[in-house]
């Protein structure tokens, strides 16, 4: 007896089909899987007897072998549980299962069919294959469902999916999941924060572009209560956005079974001890890190300086690639990071170096050695350079009512849709990401302004990358005033956000 069922598996976000074959012949009992399969998937043998004899069914006594095709890619997790357990009813003769459809997903021990990680990008995978239906388990149903044009079934237990393939109680499909509007009311407002206008509206201009940013300032200037509210003003996410988020998400398992879309633009904020591979990802089978997590969203790491200099340099290459590349033995993996980084430091151990009032305590040698916890190439790498003063008693005394998120968010949008519409067909998504061939294109500037920027250059010994970023932040500063050409105001205006390098770290040195 000969039958075989569609399955999906999975490494990193590259998805693969697989065919789960079985042949029963005469001969001795046994139960084999081949197919470079790892333990995960050798284990699922007892899993599945069980859930067999749960739904009273006697395993075949006859031998049993299982092929997990294409053998030369490596088969791991649980995801073929629900799959092979399909595959031994159809060689029994007790199902047909359509050419058209695939079956993901774990068998519990009772027959119940458990959550599998990664179900949207191997539903996504499975469309592109000509599969038009898809069964998993219930728990992943509503995150299958995201995928339109394929009918998705969820599985609560084998003794479910057996009715319906014989058709005696059939299983109600679910409907197509959108995307629903961002909720912003759950991200910490702006009207809270009292003073700080200057580092509120450099805020702004790099969320309006998508730029890096970088907050120094003493203790309590309120530098991370800033940070923690710009995703309340960055645009709502696109539904293809959404999608690549989700599927980071999902491989994650970091995916809510009832609300499964993410639809807000992602925010993660590690620990200063984190690791490299917690930080980039990793891994036997690498799982994506923090980096990944926020793609199309903001990463921010607080007390910069604190992190592990080594885990910091590995941001270097994923901030201008957009992507972080994992090698493993078993093949390579890339996951998509374009993310937004903001981050946040102390110009020193005591934090009070160029404060106005309070002396620093540390002394030239220790503030120099805090700060070159940050290398010159990562600060670079930072479109703005943002001072957080210490806040008065006048202004957090105030009871003037401050701007709120909402009002912000409406002219970072308006800036957007200029944006959007700029680059309508390039692939571009926001100024930040401007391509080198593209910037002379996309910046024109006047004469004075031209003549501005050369004079800054040659005075401040500028790097090529710094160059680049410097006429971005300067085209997003025109786009938030409506103005096509780049004008000598909007190149003055970047350079005020990149003099904060030589303020503190040349001050240390000194």
């Amino acid at each position: 007896m000969f039958a075989k069922v569609n399955s999906m598996g999975l490494f990193g976000l590259n998805a693969f089909a697989v065919d789960v074959e079985i042949a029963v012949s005469k001969g001795l009992p046994r139960f084999e899987i081949v197919g470079l399969a790892d333990t995960a998937v050798q284990e699922s043998r007892e899993r599945i007897k069980a859930a067999l004899y749960a739904c009273g069914i006697v395993f075949p006594t006859n031998s049993a072998v299982i092929n997990l095709a294409p053998a030369d890619l490596r088969k791991n997790g649980s995801m073929h549980d629900l799959a092979i357990f399909t595959a031994i009813l159809a060689a029994l003769g007790r199902v047909q299962v359509p050419a058209d459809a695939a079956v993901i997903g774990e068998v519990s021990l009772n027959g119940d069919v458990r959550r599998v990680n990664g179900v949207l990008p191997m539903v996504l995978k499975a469309k592109e294959q000509g599969i038009r239906t898809m069964f998993v388990p219930i728990e992943n149903a509503r995150e299958a469902a995201v995928v339109d044009g394929v009918t998705v079934y969820g599985v609560p237990d084998t003794k479910a999916l057996l009715s319906h393939l014989e058709g005696d109680a059939l299983l109600t499909p679910i409907g197509h999941i959108g995307l629903e509007e961002s909720p912003h009311e759950m991200v910490p407002d702006f009207a809270d924060v009292h003073g700080q206008g200057a580092a509120k509206y450099a805020l702004e201009l790099a969320a309006a572009g998508g730029h890096n940013a970088l907050l120094i300032g003493p203790p309590g200037s309120g530098k991370s209560m800033l940070a923690k509210r710009v995703p309340g003003i960055l645009p709502a996410l696109t539904f293809a956005e959404s999608i690549e988020t989700t599927q980071i998400h999902s491989v994650a398992g970091l995916l809510d079974a009832e609300h499964p879309l993410v639809t807000v633009r992602p925010f993660r904020s590690p620990h200063h001890t984190i690791s490299s591979a917690g930080l980039a990802g990793g891994g036997t089978i690498p799982h994506p890190g923090e980096i990944s997590l926020a793609h199309n969203g903001l990463l921010f790491l607080d007390e910069l300086a604190e992190f592990d200099r080594r885990t910091l340099e590995i941001l270097r290459q994923p901030l201008e690639d957009r992507t972080v590349t994992i090698s493993r033995a078993a093949g390579t993996i890339r996951y998509p990071c374009s993310i937004m980084l903001v981050a946040a430091m102390n110009p020193c151990p005591c934090g009070y170096l160029g404060h106005p009032t309070r002396k620093c305590t540390c002394g030239q040698r220790a503030a120099a050695n805090y700060l070159n916890r940050v290398s010159g190439p990562l600060l670079d790498r930072f479109d703005l350079h943002i001072e957080a003063a210490p806040v008065s008693f006048d202004d957090l005394s105030s009871t003037k009512k401050e701007e709120s998120s909402a009002e912000i968010r409406k002219r970072v949008a308006a800036a957007r849709a200029i944006q959007t519409e700029r680059f309508k067909g390039t692939g571009i998504t926001c100024n930040a990401r401007i391509t080198p061939d593209k910037l002379a294109h996309f910046c024109p500037m006047t004469d004075s302004a031209k003549n501005l920027l050369k004079a800054v250059f040659e005075k401040l010994g500028l790097s090529a990358r710094a160059y680049d970023r410097l006429l971005k932040v300067a085209r997003t500063s025109a786009d938030l005033r409506g103005l096509e050409v780049i004008g000598e105001a909007q190149i003055a205006e970047a350079v005020q956000y990149r003099t904060l390098d030589r303020k503190y770290w040349q001050t240390a040195d000194a």
